[in-house]
């Protein structure tokens, strides 16, 4: 890592002065504890997702504070696969000679890999779906738009860290970069350079125009993107928007035929979520529809929003249906579709 004086900062290259100033602080302390603006960001973006996303679920006839109960699993585990996608595909940063791998789990000073955190995110609302008999079809839809509002938010995390930026640049609407700690130069920052372009503000410009674009969706064509398929258009749009703005950064990352790994890894994840959305437009009949859950307690069932159970025959007594009526059989051949 390279060492400047702040004489040397001011001696920059004559480009104009940023419109967007570096900030001053990136955490605060509040008694004995260290709030970090990263961890505020991504709790914002987690906040405002949940809201809205219990607001559409509602809308569908679900029960309020669904939402709620799933972001638990979702969040914890979406941490989890965000912080090891980037790990790993970062692992210079934190594994070899001079490193400190410890590092790994200082995940306030950022490092989180979309990557990671939809998959694992998204497995745990499988988990709890599939315990409570709900739609994951159902629910795919309702979160879809919120999904990449959280993300508009969590980007800012970036912001107050002075990281992820892109290539310098005299733009007005430049990104100004100050040295870091004891005046050294910031993972990316080109020596004599200190305006770059602000990726983290278009990637959350890009986030925040689709999630305008997958609730008009959703909304103008809810009979035709059922089945996953609004998700699926989510995840492209992402990878759409993630490409162009990978390419701007220069921080350091794994480079596979001259193109950095997020690159592949969008482009991979772009035809999945595009073979996805093919396939399900004819398997439209193997979604369940259920919004309300399935009570396992005999005499508390709730009653079958979904219609498929009305095709299934009551199987009173089934010791295989744990004893309960044909509202819980009709419901558990539902999700078992959805798998």
């Amino acid at each position: 890592m390279t060492k400047l004086s702040f004489a040397d900062a001011g001696a920059g290259s004559g480009r104009a002065l940023a419109a967007i100033p570096s900030p001053e602080i990136s955490s605060f302390n509040l008694g004995p504890l260290t709030i970090h603006f990263y961890a505020l960001c991504i709790l914002a973006g987690v906040v405002a997702a949940v809201f809205w996303s219990e607001r559409r679920w509602a809308a569908m006839g679900g029960e309020k504070g669904t939402i709620m109960d799933l972001a638990v699993p979702a969040v914890i585990l979406g941490l989890l696969g965000g912080r090891l996608y980037h790990v790993i595909s970062d692992y210079q940063l934190y594994f070899g000679e001079g490193r400190e791998p410890i590092r790994a789990f200082f995940i306030w000073e950022g490092g989180l890999g979309i990557w990671g955190a939809i998959p694992l995110g998204a497995l745990g609302v499988w988990w709890l779906a599939r315990r409570r008999g709900l739609s994951l079809s159902k629910l795919s839809f309702a979160i879809a738009p919120t999904l990449p509002l959280a993300q508009a938010f969590g980007r800012w995390g970036n912001y107050f860290n002075q990281e992820l930026f892109g290539k310098p640049t005299d733009v007005p609407w430049a990104l100004e970069v100050s040295l870091g700690p004891q005046g050294f130069m910031r993972p990316g920052m080109v020596p004599g350079e200190f305006h770059y372009h602000p990726t983290f503000l278009y990637e959350s410009l890009w986030c925040l125009g689709l999630a305008v674009l997958l609730a008009w969706l959703g909304r103008r064509y809810e009979d035709h993107l059922g089945g996953g398929r609004l998700f699926a258009v989510y995840i492209m749009g992402y990878c759409v928007g993630r490409t162009w703005i990978e390419y701007m950064r220069v921080d350091p990352a794994n480079e596979i035929l001259g193109f950095r790994l997020n690159n592949f890894t969008a482009l991979i994840v772009f035809l999945l979520a595009l073979a996805y959305f093919v396939w399900a437009a004819y398997r439209q009949e193997w979604f369940s529809t259920r919004v309300v859950p399935i009570s396992r307690e005999p005499g508390t069932q709730v009653i079958d929003t979904d219609p498929a159970s009305a095709e299934t025959p009551s199987r009173t007594g089934d010791p295989g249906n744990g004893g309960d009526d044909g509202t819980e059989a009709g419901g558990t051949a539902g999700a078992q579709r959805e798998d």
